[in-house]
C-alpha cells in the first residue's frame, strides 16, 4: 500500500488551504514557512521569506550573478513601501497551488484563479493524457437559503471525486485552530448541505457515511444515513474538552485535530485535556475606557502541564474506553496511529523532559496494552520537523504490519524500519547528511521517496531507496533548494526549485527526472531583473576560533567597491532545528532595501541550526543562547576582519528567538555590534511554556545553573550598545512581560533604549498594513540614522 504525504493523519482524506485567502500582507515579502515555536506571524518578513528556493544555475535560463550582468547599476526602489510591495515581482509565480493527487495518483488537482471570472477554480489535470478538467468553480451556488455567494477556506474529498466537505467561515482562536461552518458538497447535483455549524474540526469518514466533528469541547457525528447528529461525548467543561487541546500542546506540538478516524470508520480516537490547573496568563490591548483581558490557560516553566488522556469511542455503540498509559500524569501524549492491525492504536508517551520515547500498542476494544519500542537519548527526542514541515516522524502503512521511525540516534536523523514486535528490521537510510522529508512509502513496491542534505546541507534533493536500503537514487540534479509533491502511485512529482543564481523554476516530472510540464520558468522574474537592481546573494563557509565552520550569506550593497567600507546588519533567528541559509533565490525585500541603501546585510548558520547532524544542533542542550550567541559574535568577527566592512558600524537583528539572540549577543559580547534591533525577544527561559522550554533546556531543578546563564537579564548591566526594543502587548507567545524585565533591568543599571510597545498585533508585532510598514520604517530609520 502506497501512503502519501505521510506527515498528515488524515488516511484518504487531504484538506486544500487555498491562497487566495485575504491576508493584508499578501503583496509583501512575509515568511511562507513557520519558524521557532511562534510559526513566526506576518510581521517577520525581514529574514524568513529567504528561505522559499535554492543555489547555482543548472534550472537553464537566469543567472542574476553580479558576473553575468551589472544588475546593480538599475534603478532601484524609490522607497520602503515600493520594496515591500514588489515581493510578488521577485517571487515570480508558485505553479500550481493546493496540489491535491487523486485516482491514486494518476491525477492531481489544485487550485487557480481563473483570469477572466476571477474565481478560484479547482481543477483536475492528469499527466499521462495532459487532460484538464474543470471541478469546481463556485458559479451561481450561493450559502443555503441565503443570496450570499458561497465562499470556502479548504475543502476535502470524499474519496469519489464527486463529493466534498467545505469549511467555512473561519473564526481563529490561536494560532492554528478556530470555528468554522461545514458544508457537503455534490458535484453531480450541484447541492449544498449544512452538516457542522460552529465547529473546531470536521472531517469525513473513511468509507464517506459519515462526518465527524468537535464542536465546544465534544466529539459528534453525522449519519448521512439516517439525517441525524449524534454526540459521542457529553462531559466537556470550561477547562476540560475532548477532540482540542489547549493552547501549549498545539503551539509546541502541533496538534489542532485532537482525534482521528480507525481505517474502517469504526472509531474514533481522542485526546481530552484537562488544564484546570494550569496557570493563567491575561493579556489587553488597552482600548475603550475599561480594557477587556483576554485569559489563556499558559504552563510556564516549572508549571503543572495539562493532563491529557487517550479515548476511543466506537460510533455505532458508542461505547468509550480510555486508554492507560502507565506513566505518571505529568509527561506527554503528542501523537496517536492507528496501525495496519485492526483495533490497534499505537501511542506515542514522552517524558516531560522529553528525552525518553516509549511506543505503546492499545487493543481498541478491550484496552490491552503492550510496549513495543523505546527510546532514551541523552539530549531531547524530536516527534516532527517543525522548520521542514514534517509534521510526523512515525510512519504506519496501512496493509503492512511495520512501521517506521525518524531518529538521531546515530548521530544523523535516518529512517528506520520495525516489525509489529517492535524489532528492527534494518535502517533504511544512513550516512553523514539528514532526511529532512519522507514524501512517500511504498511497501508493495519496496521504495521510499525523501528529501535530504546529502549534497549539501544548504540544498534538499528528491531520493529514491528501497526500504531495505538499497539501491539509493538522486531523483533532482539541479543544485539548489528543491522541493517535491510526489504522487501517491511513485509515478510523478511537481517540483519547485531555485538558486542563489535562479529563480524559481516549477515543472511536473516523472520520478525518472523527465519533465512533461513547465508552470514556472522564471520569465517573471526575469523581466523585473531588467528593469530593478537585484542584489544577490553570495554563499561562503568561514571558521570560529575554535574550530567550528560555518556557513553564511552575504548581499553586497549597491555600487559596491572593495575598496570603500560600507556598514553591516546580520539578520539572525538562530533557534534549535532552524536553518537561516540556504543554496536559494534571494527574495527578502527589506534585505535588498538595505543594499540599495548601502548596506552589506549577512546571515549565518550558527551552532543548534538543523541540517548537519545532531552534534551541530544540540550542542545547545541545557545551555541555550551560548553557542548560538558565540557564532553570532564570530561571524561578527569575520565581517570585521573584511577589508570592505566598517566594523564600527555593526547592527545585529532578530525576531522572536532571534530577539533573544540580539540581547544574548549585546549583552555576552557587548562590543562587536553597535546596533541591535529586538523585537518579541524571550529574556528570561523561565517565562517561556514547559514544552519548548524544557525540550531543550531540561526542568529547571535538574539545570537552575544553565536557566539562570541563559538569560540576558542577568547581564543587562554589560550593555553598551544602542537597542531598539519592539513587543507587543497582545503577544499570547512571547509574553510582553520578557520585554518589561529586561528594560527593568536596564533603567535599574541607567542604560537606555529605544522602546516601541504596540498595543495590539500578536507575536508579528504589527496588526494591519500600516502598523506593519510603521514597524519596517522603525527598523530602518533605526539602521539608517
Amino acid at each position: 500500500m502506497f501512503i502519501s504525504r505521510l506527515y498528515s493523519p488524515l488516511i484518504g482524506i487531504i484538506t486544500l488551504i487555498f491562497t487566495n485567502i485575504f491576508n493584508v500582507y499578501a503583496s509583501t515579502d512575509l515568511p511562507s514557512e513557520r519558524n521557532f515555536n511562534d510559526f513566526l506571524s506576518n510581521a517577520e518578513a525581514s529574514w524568513h521569506l529567504s528561505q522559499q528556493d535554492g543555489r547555482q544555475a543548472s534550472y537553464g535560463g537566469i543567472d542574476t550573478s553580479a558576473s553575468s550582468v551589472n544588475r546593480t547599476a538599475l534603478p532601484a526602489f524609490e522607497n520602503l513601501e515600493e520594496a515591500l510591495r514588489s515581493a510578488a515581482l521577485w517571487r515570480g509565480e508558485a505553479g500550481p497551488s493546493n496540489v491535491i493527487w487523486i485516482d491514486g495518483g494518476e491525477r492531481f488537482s489544485f487550485a487557480q484563479t481563473n483570469p477572466e471570472t476571477r474565481r478560484t477554480e479547482i481543477r483536475a489535470f492528469t499527466p499521462s493524457t495532459g487532460a484538464d478538467e474543470l471541478l469546481f468553480d463556485g458559479e451561481g451556488l450561493t450559502f443555503p437559503g441565503t443570496d450570499t455567494p458561497f465562499t470556502y477556506r479548504s475543502f476535502q474529498w470524499a474519496g469519489d471525486s464527486d463529493h466534498m466537505l467545505f469549511e467555512t467561515n473561519f473564526r481563529p482562536i490561536y494560532r492554528h485552530s478556530g470555528v468554522s461552518d461545514f458544508y457537503f458538497y455534490t458535484r453531480s447535483s450541484n447541492s449544498l448541505q449544512l452538516v457542522a455549524q460552529d465547529a473546531g474540526t470536521a472531517e469525513l469518514s473513511p468509507d464517506g457515511g459519515r462526518i465527524g466533528f468537535e464542536r465546544e469541547g465534544n466529539l459528534y457525528i453525522y449519519e448521512f444515513a439516517t439525517d441525524q447528529t449524534i454526540a459521542l461525548t457529553n462531559d466537556a467543561t470550561e477547562y476540560v474538552f475532548n477532540g482540542r487541546t489547549g493552547w501549549v500542546y498545539e503551539e509546541e506540538f502541533m496538534i489542532t485535530q485532537a482525534w482521528q478516524w480507525s481505517p474502517d470508520g469504526r472509531y474514533i480516537a481522542f485526546w481530552q485535556e484537562d488544564e484546570s490547573e494550569v496557570p493563567i496568563f491575561q493579556m489587553t490591548d488597552y482600548s475603550g475606557q475599561h480594557p477587556e483581558y483576554v485569559s489563556i490557560r499558559y504552563p510556564k516553566v516549572g508549571d503543572t502541564n495539562p493532563t491529557v488522556r487517550i479515548g476511543v469511542v466506537d460510533v455505532v455503540t458508542g461505547d468509550r474506553i480510555w486508554l492507560d498509559t502507565g506513566k505518571t500524569p505529568d509527561s506527554y501524549i503528542p501523537r496517536i496511529y492507528w496501525t495496519a492491525d485492526k483495533e490497534t492504536l499505537a501511542v506515542v508517551h514522552l517524558s516531560r523532559n522529553q528525552r525518553e520515547l516509549n511506543l505503546f500498542f492499545f487493543d481498541a476494544k478491550s484496552g490491552d496494552r503492550r510496549l513495543v519500542m523505546q527510546e532514551i537519548s541523552d539530549y531531547w527526542i524530536d516527534i516532527f520537523n517543525f522548520f521542514e514541515g514534517i509534521e510526523e516522524f512515525f510512519f504506519f502503512p496501512e496493509r503492512e504490519r511495520e512501521f517506521y521511525w525518524l531518529s538521531d540516534r546515530d548521530g544523523y536523523r535516518h529512517l528506520y524500519r520495525y516489525d509489529y514486535s517492535g524489532e528492527m528490521l534494518n535502517q533504511v537510510t544512513q550516512g553523514e547528511w539528514e532526511v529532512t522529508y519522507i514524501h512517500a512509502l511504498d511497501v508493495e513496491s519496496g521504495h521510499l521517496y525523501y528529501s535530504s542534505t546529502e549534497v549539501s546541507p544548504l540544498e534538499r534533493h528528491l531520493y529514491r531507496i528501497n526500504l531495505d536500503g538499497t539501491d539509493r537514487h538522486r531523483i533532482t540534479q539541479e543544485s539548489g533548494r528543491n522541493q517535491a509533491d510526489v504522487s501517491p502511485n511513485g509515478r510523478y512529482f511537481i517540483h519547485s526549485g531555485s538558486n542563489i543564481n535562479t529563480p524559481r523554476q516549477v515543472h511536473l516530472r516523472r520520478t525518472n527526472g523527465n519533465v512533461l510540464r513547465t508552470y514556472v520558468d522564471g520569465s517573471t522574474v526575469a523581466a523585473n531583473l531588467e528593469r530593478r537592481a537585484y542584489f544577490p546573494a553570495e554563499l561562503r563557509t568561514f571558521e570560529t576560533s575554535d574550530g567550528a565552520s560555518l556557513d553564511m550569506m552575504l548581499i553586497k550593497p549597491a555600487g559596491f567597491n572593495e575598496n570603500e567600507q560600507y556598514p553591516v546588519v546580520l539578520d539572525i533567528y538562530g533557534g534549535p532545528g532552524a536553518q537561516s541559509v540556504y543554496n536559494q533565490f534571494e527574495t527578502n525585500m527589506w534585505r535588498q532595501y538595505l543594499a540599495a541603501q548601502g548596506f552589506i546585510v549577512a546571515s549565518v548558520n550558527n551552532r543548534g541550526s538543523g541540517g548537519r547532524g545532531r552534534e551541530f544542533e544540540k550542542i545547545v542542550y541545557r545551555n541555550l543562547g551560548y553557542w548560538e550567541a558565540f557564532d553570532f559574535n564570530e561571524t561578527g568577527n569575520y565581517l570585521a576582519s573584511l577589508p570592505y566592512v566598517d566594523e564600527n558600524q555593526m547592527a545585529i537583528r532578530g525576531h522572536s528567538y532571534g530577539g533573544y539572540m540580539v540581547l544574548y549577543v549585546m549583552t555576552s559580547w557587548p562590543n562587536r555590534f553597535q546596533r541591535g534591533i529586538s523585537a518579541a525577544p524571550v529574556t528570561d527561559w523561565k517565562l517561556y511554556d514547559t514544552i519548548y522550554t524544557e525540550r531543550y533546556m531540561d526542568e529547571l531543578h535538574a539545570n537552575e545553573d544553565g536557566y539562570r546563564e541563559s538569560s540576558p537579564t542577568q547581564r543587562a548591566e554589560d550593555m553598551t550598545g544602542e537597542l531598539l526594543l519592539v513587543h507587543s502587548s497582545m503577544d499570547e507567545n512571547v509574553h510582553v512581560q520578557h520585554t518589561f524585565q529586561f528594560a527593568r533591568a536596564l533603567i535599574d543599571h541607567r542604560i537606555d533604549a529605544h522602546l516601541r510597545i504596540f498595543p495590539p498585533g500578536a507575536h508579528g508585532v504589527s496588526y494591519s498594513w500600516d502598523s506593519y510598514m510603521y514597524l519596517m520604517q522603525l527598523y530602518t530609520d533605526f539602521l539608517l540614522k
